[in-house]
């Protein structure tokens, strides 16, 4: 062998290969792509992602088509609130949409009254949920900042309809909430992620 052609095979297996992951678009990850209110329909498996920085919220299938809304979070602050001084702010967390309840309190809980109950990573119960509220028009645009729940995801009579409709029909909703959402692609990977995580996790428990 040569010396150019020495030099030459040596340039080309010093050049690095890039490994695969799911970053590079593998077959079956989703693509985020918009979809209308009009447009949407409830498929099995709908997540949801919560922005707790920006106040948005995403409902989306396998394949990435989503379409988002607006959402009130927690205040920025302690409060007294049912018996007990805690961080106002929602959580950023893994969860499961596993139960719903009828509340009495039609102002905090809106005119239905829906709870849709968050479990903290599928199995915790806790006080979280997504609910309505029953001066809707007033928390959402009566002052310049949407931080004004008492930690649960509160949303418009709509969104909740929706909500409520797919969980009925799947039976649980996995939902992610994070402080920031910077890309919609790479935060819908790393929801799979957490999960497959998550399994194996209890795999390994099981031996």
């Amino acid at each position: 062998m040569s010396t150019l052609t020495s030099t030459l095979l040596m340039l080309i297996l010093s050049v690095p290969i890039a490994p695969i992951a799911r970053e590079q678009g593998l077959p079956g990850d989703p693509v985020p792509l918009q979809i209308s209110r009009e447009n949407w329909s409830i498929e099995e498996d709908d997540k949801i992602l919560v922005d707790t920085k920006n106040n948005q919220g995403y409902i989306f299938h396998k394949d990435g088509r989503y379409m988002n809304f607006d959402v009130v979070t927690g205040q920025k602050r302690w409060v007294y609130y049912i018996g007990r001084s805690y961080n106002a702010a929602t959580p950023n967390w893994n969860w499961v949409a596993k139960s719903i309840h009828i509340k009495g309190d039609r102002l905090t809980f809106g005119p239905s009254g829906r709870f849709l109950r968050l479990y903290k990573d599928g199995t915790d119960h806790t006080a979280y949920g997504f609910h309505e509220y029953g001066n809707e028009k007033e928390l959402f645009y009566g002052m310049d900042t949407r931080f004004r729940s008492m930690g649960c995801i509160v949303v418009r009579v709509p969104i909740m309809d929706l909500l409520v409709n797919t969980f009925e029909k799947n039976g649980s909703i996995e939902v992610t909430s994070q402080h920031g959402i910077y890309d919609l692609r790479t935060a819908m990977l790393a929801f799979e992620k957490d999960k497959e995580d998550l399994e194996e996790s209890e795999q390994v428990a099981l031996y």
